[in-house]
């Protein structure tokens, strides 16, 4: 629904729906009015509409998506501990997700399944592109496709919302405010203003691939729009400042700015290893940047419900201390 604003000297009346506003406009044409889609306001006389002889106008669709650039899209994030962001579309904008991650939408938006990324550069090229941009997200272990929502109404605003798939934060960071690119776990994505490109990122050094937690091959995201993260917890952010290094539990790394330098190192020594509980190896990051942390990843979290299913022996081939045979044993009825 178009909202219409008059002003007329010192007085300002609104907001209005079409027909209040076509009746205000005949009441008393000697002033300005707007609404959205105007850049300024103007004179009452010279808007069509307001005269009851022409159908309202829609906004202008935003520019088409060029190399480097993205959609400007609005959120907001709910909930505390199992958080989703909602985003706000205008007419002719999208944003681009993971298959399975919408948690509901207005029926005004238009869903569509593409091979890919969703970026501008893989929509403009042709089948290898898409080709290639499809094979990045296979090698990070994500789905070949992704989803791009678009807000397919004539005007007003129209929403759209993600949800995270277990406890943790929502990131929220603009792209452009980070040099145009982040490095982040291969599964933290969530979802993205249309324009993002997500790619592939390799560690250089081999023991870094191996035991750098996240492996050899994380995510890269490049552009200038908002993307969004799913971290595990509690999130922590750190400016390190030109050669500071940070030491990290290797899972409990989301995402860092391209500047940061990354590495593992020892934890420790053999006593440290066997008995410390940290595992063989810590991550090193160094400064000048940006970096995220999160305080639950889900690996850990796994590992202690993992730990905490039922077992039994001899289950009949479930495996003794497997989650399905924790979950058969529930079924049987042993545990009732």
């Amino acid at each position: 629904m178009t909202t219409w604003y008059f002003n007329y000297g010192s007085d300002r009346l609104g907001p209005f729906d079409e027909k209040q506003a076509i009746d205000q406009a005949r009441q008393n044409s000697n002033g300005h009015c707007w609404r959205q889609g105007f850049t300024d306001w103007l004179p009452i006389s010279q808007v069509a509409e307001l005269r009851g002889d022409a159908p309202a106008a829609a906004p202008p669709p935003p520019p088409p998506v060029g190399p480097g650039a993205a959609h400007e899209i609005d959120y907001q994030i709910f909930g505390e501990d199992m958080q989703f962001v909602e985003v706000e579309l205008d007419p002719g904008e999208s944003a681009v997700a993971e298959a399975g991650a919408m948690m509901y939408k207005d029926a005004v938006v238009q869903m569509e399944t593409i091979f890919g990324d969703g970026s501008a550069q893989a929509s403009q090229g042709g089948f290898m592109d898409k080709l290639v941009g499809a094979g990045k997200r296979l090698v990070t272990g994500e789905s070949l496709f992704t989803t791009v929502f678009t807000h397919g109404g004539p005007q007003g605003k129209a929403h759209v919302a993600f949800a995270a798939p277990y406890p943790g934060t929502i990131i929220a960071a603009k792209l452009s405010d980070y040099g145009g690119r982040l490095i982040c776990q291969k599964d933290s994505f969530l979802c993205a203003a249309k324009g993002v490109q997500i790619g592939i990122h390799f560690q250089k050094k081999i023991l870094t691939g191996l035991f750098g937690g996240e492996g050899f091959i994380m995510q890269k995201l490049d552009g200038t729009g908002l993307t969004f993260l799913h971290a595990g917890g509690t999130v922590v952010q750190r400016d390190l400042k030109a050669g500071e290094t940070l030491h990290v539990d290797t899972g409990c790394l989301v995402a860092l700015t391209d500047s940061v330098h990354y590495d593992i190192q020892q934890a420790g020594n053999v006593k440290s290893v066997i008995f410390g509980g940290e595992g063989l190896f810590f991550a090193t990051l160094t400064g000048p940047g940006h970096v995220w942390l999160q305080s639950l990843p889900f690996s850990r979290m796994a590992g202690r419900m993992l730990a905490s299913a039922p077992q039994r022996s001899g289950s009949g081939g479930r495996g003794e201390g497997s989650l399905l045979g924790g979950l058969g044993d529930l079924l049987d009825g042993d545990n009732f």
